[in-house]
């Protein structure tokens, strides 16, 4: 979990909403995305209670198993006391609401609508006005501009006459609305849904007689079958490259470098690009306006770039790529007229490549964490077996390269004997020793 903290760590999300039924206990887990888009476990907690008290505790000790690096943001739900805890020891992350469990708060709070008769409401044609939950929605995600925003929101609580949620919610509008997270880097995450996905699969595969010794168990056996799943991902990637529906510099360059989900995704914005008419307002300053790929002649709304040739930068007023990582098409678009036929290395984030999870990590005392050592065997062994079952197909038809195959095994099968069994005498007594000195280990084995 250190070594996934240390390369994806830059996104959290924190809920406590899965509670084990034999002990009533709340079980919060802090998970990210990785480099495949994927659900990945970064800690996880049995509580006792949910005050602020205990949720500072949890907060303080996970940041110091993880060196003390704070997340650039980080998504709870609406708890009260666990806000409190998120501004006393997050100081340095964005705050998110989920906005996932604000939509049901919305559906319960305001349908009907406070204030409105209910004859009244079924008398209105449902085209003369637009649902109150519609609106709500898109002040959460539609509205760009702040002036906007403010003024559906104040034509929404004019048709109330009194609403304590609406009003208790607009208070906190910095934490949900598109408008005040225009720069906040989310990855495209805007709720904790990805722990309500994992603790579908932790219902799925718990049972809720379990105790707490034989709950965190199997809890373990789950983070490592995601371990497990992860690795698959990152053989698949290791050995396949995305297809490529356009052969350009661009496209060729980043499809060996970022993973295939995100490849398509970057992909999606270059045809985007292509779609693209521009107007130059002055020397470096663009207008990009994006058509439709379908033929219908429509255009999306206009965006400001900033292009500069010299630092091979595109600074597009969507945002996108402040907010996920990836480039936008508006931007693609004034690189290209730039002359810019490659990406520029600073647009390409290593959190979303190959090589992501590539680097030492160190750990409080400065030593290098190693990971799960059965997940890397595992990788070399699919590496190895995929390279071994090509050449044994390629020489299966020729006896005497079945010959110089076979020779060379024998050859080196000798070799690799002595190199490992010279490693496992020098790997035996250290560990020993670390047993002989430490009377908590066989009792660590034990609980896990």
């Amino acid at each position: 979990m250190m070594v996934d903290y240390a390369h994806f760590g830059d996104v959290v999300t924190f809920d406590t909403t899965f509670v084990t039924n034999k002990e009533y206990r709340p079980f919060g887990v802090f998970l990210g995305l990785n480099q495949f888009r994927e659900t990945t476990v970064f800690g996880a907690a049995l509580m006792f209670d949910e005050t602020f008290a205990s949720f500072q505790w949890l907060f303080n000790t996970f940041l110091a198993a993880h060196n003390g690096r704070q997340p650039r943001t980080i998504y709870t739900d609406q708890d009260i006391a666990m806000g409190k805890a998120v501004k006393d020891v997050f100081t340095e992350a964005y705050h998110g609401l989920c906005t996932f469990h604000i939509m049901q708060n919305a559906v319960k709070y305001l349908s009907p609508v406070k204030g409105e008769e209910k004859d009244e409401v079924e008398e209105k044609d449902e085209d003369e006005e637009p649902h109150i939950l519609t609106d709500f929605s898109a002040c959460m995600y539609g509205y760009e501009d702040l002036a906007a925003f403010e003024e559906a929101f104040v034509n929404m609580r004019c048709r109330m006459h009194k609403q304590t949620w609406f009003d208790s919610i607009y208070k906190v509008k910095e934490k949900w609305a598109e408008c005040f997270m225009r720069d906040v880097f989310s990855l495209g995450v805007r709720s904790t849904q990805l722990s309500e996905s994992f603790n579908n699969s932790l219902k799925n595969h718990l049972k809720s007689d379990f105790h707490i010794v034989r709950f965190l168990k199997h809890f373990a056996r789950i983070v490592e079958v995601k371990r497990n799943k992860e690795l698959e991902s990152e053989f698949e990637a290791r050995k396949n490259i995305p297809r490529i529906k356009m052969s350009t510099p661009m496209l060729v360059q980043v499809s060996k470098v970022y993973t295939r989900i995100v490849f398509e995704a970057f992909q999606s914005e270059y045809e985007r690009s292509m779609a693209a008419c521009t107007r130059l307002l002055d020397e470096k300053k663009y207008v990009v306006t994006i058509g439709s790929l379908y033929g219908d002649l429509t255009f999306e709304d206009e965006r400001i770039v900033i292009g500069d040739p010299l630092n091979q930068t595109a600074v597009c007023t969507c945002r996108m790529f402040e907010r996920t990582g990836i480039l936008c098409g508006h931007g693609l678009k004034v690189l290209d007229l730039m002359n810019i036929k490659t990406l520029p290395t600073h647009y390409i984030l290593k959190r979303w490549t190959r090589e992501a999870r590539k680097g030492s990590i160190l750990d409080r005392q400065g030593r290098n964490v190693v990971e799960n050592p059965k997940l890397e065997a595992l990788l070399h062994y699919k590496g190895l077996s995929h390279k071994f079952h090509d050449m044994a197909y390629k020489v299966a038809y020729s006896t005497e390269c079945c010959l110089i195959l076979e020779n060379a095994l024998d050859c080196v099968g000798p070799q690799l004997e002595e190199k490992l069994n010279a490693s496992t005498s020098d790997m035996n007594e250290p560990s020993k020793a670390q047993e002989n000195d430490d009377p908590n280990m066989q009792q660590g084995d034990d609980l896990l």
